[in-house]
Formats: structure tokens, sequence, C-alpha cells
């Protein structure tokens, strides 16, 4: 069995234009200790299913369909009791802009603690602390600068907290939200490096939302590209990049610089993404695709099996 199994996951947000379909039909699963990463454009759905997976959406959202399978067990179905001892105590999560998610008025430490508390009642608050110190050793923060406040750290210190912070209740799964953002790129290869051997040490599930794909491909196993609230290329890293299929993938790669090969200019997406107040039918992204014809916007999408783990969602393929 499976860590987590989503099944046909639609997410959306009453707006005043109207019901966003923001996610539709997005189905994959992952296994313990492995680690899939989503991409793709700002606005493609890829923090929406980080936040449905923690039932956390804000008051405007709801899951339409599709079920979340945590070690077998639906988390839509869980009332938010149940749900509060999942939080941090089995899923924790590392919001985008996580530099800025620590309490400015509250000491590192405390903030820290009291999650572990929360989940750990039976404890006591000496070895809570002591629990805080080996974490931040193993995240390489020195102990002294425990007590210190959030406005005391650099910005690199703050992220490394926060990993602390989402270590501490032993988690299965860690949902790590555009955990480099604001990062200089030395800061970045750190904590993907400390990111890695946390994983392995703990043997964590993960989940990498990302807008570079640079990134998900030095962490990931897995890799899922998103367009427009669907999911359109799923697989191994390593095939997604080396052979990837859709066309949208094929421009995603495109658009970005690479070290190795031959020099090339990069070329620009053209278009805009649909309007997902009023997504259209078949493929949302015939109307940029070099490729495109009408019986992309014709025809039932379904998957297609490119090679054992790789498909796409593609008329084409």
């Amino acid at each position: 069995m499976a860590l987590l199994e989503v099944e046909n996951l639609s997410i959306g947000y009453n707006t005043k234009g109207g019901y966003l379909k923001a996610v539709e039909g997005v189905s994959f699963a992952l296994e313990e200790g492995q680690s899939l990463g989503f991409v793709g454009e700002s606005g493609c759905g890829k923090t929406t299913i980080g936040m449905a997976l923690m039932r956390l959406l804000p008051p405007n959202g709801s899951v339409s369909q599709g079920r979340i399978l945590f070690e077998g067990k639906d988390l839509l179905e869980m009332s938010e009791r149940e749900m509060r001892q999942i939080r941090w105590g089995k899923i924790a999560m590392i919001f985008q802009a996580a530099m800025n998610a620590l309490n400015p008025v509250q000491r590192v430490v405390d903030q820290i603690v009291e999650a572990i508390l929360t989940h750990s009642p039976t404890l006591g608050k000496r070895e809570a602390i002591q629990q805080v110190e080996d974490l931040f050793q193993t995240v390489g923060i020195p102990h002294e600068r425990m007590r210190d406040y959030p406005h005391q750290y650099s910005g690199g210190m703050k992220q490394r907290a926060i990993i602390a912070m989402a270590l501490a209740c032993r988690p299965k799964l860690i949902i790590a939200d555009e955990p480099t953002t604001a990062l200089d790129v030395i800061v970045q290869d750190q904590i993907l490096k400390e990111t890695k051997y946390l994983q392995r040490e703990f043997n964590i599930g993960m989940i990498f939302i990302s807008h570079d794909i640079s990134i998900v491909a030095d962490v990931c196993h897995d890799i899922g590209v998103m367009y427009a609230g669907q999911l359109v290329e799923y697989g191994p890293t390593e095939d997604v990049f080396d052979s990837p299929v859709h066309p949208y993938t094929k421009a995603l790669l495109s658009s970005y610089p690479t070290l190795t090969g031959e020099k090339s200019l990069l070329q620009p997406i053209p278009g805009e993404t649909p309007n997902l107040i009023y997504p259209p039918d078949g493929c949302r992204f015939c109307d940029r695709c070099p490729g495109g014809s009408p019986s992309c916007k014709e025809a039932i999408q379904a998957w297609v099996d490119v090679s054992p783990g790789h498909k796409s969602l593609c008329y084409h393929c």
C-alpha cells in the first residue's frame, strides 16, 4: 500500500467572476521514503494540491470530487479533530515564503517546542527542548542560537528552522512548497542537500512543489508536470527529462537554461494560460501548442502510457 494515494482530485474556488476550477482530475501515488515533484507555471494548481492534502484550503476553496488516501484512510472524510492529529504529527508542510512563517515575537525554540508538546502531551518540556537541540544540530544551526528571535536569523537559518519544525514530530510525509524561495543560490544548494539527506535519514515521503524544474530534477524521484489545473505528464524524473512527451513539458524544458549540452536560445512559450472559470474543451494547451489541431479540442483526453510509470495526457502521443 502506498503512503499517499490521490484519486481523481478536483478543487475549485468561488470567486466574484464565478467558480474557478483550480485542479481537475489529478491522480498520483507516493511510496514511503520517495519524493514527488510538481512543476508548472504560476497558477497551475501546485500549491492548491498541497493545501488540499493538509485540509487547509481557504474558505472559498473546496474539493469537489476525489479521494486523498493517507495510509489507506481518506483525509477528506476525517473530522477536523482527527486532522489536527495528522497535521504536523504525520504530515508536515513547509509553506511558501516560509521565512515569514515564524512568529516574530516568540523565540524560535518555543515555537518548535509548542508543536512537539501539542502532539506529544506526555512529553516534558525539558525533553522537548532537548529534541529541538538535536534537530538544530541535524539541520546545521548552532544550539546556542535556539533562544534567538526570528529577526536575529539570516534567511538560510530561518529556512533551516522551518525544516526543523517540520521534522519535529517525525512525520511520514512533508509537503515542501517553494522551500528555497528568496534564498541565494549558495544557500539554496545547502538547503537542498540537507533536505535530501534528511529524507533518506528519516525515510520521509516528500512532495516538492516548485516552478524551478532544475531543483525538482535534483531532489525528486518522480515528477508531475502541471498545466492549467491538470496533470499533463507524470513519471520517473530521469524519463521525463530525457524523453519528454507532452508538448507543454517540451516547451517548459526549452524555456530553461542548461549548463550542459549544446548552447541554444531559450524558447519562450507563446500565449497565455486559459481562464479556468471557463476552461476550454479538450486539451487546455492546444492554443499554445505548435502541434495543436482541431481534433485536440474535440477529443476526450486520456492518459497514454509512454514507458513503465511514465504517462502523458496528449491526443497525439
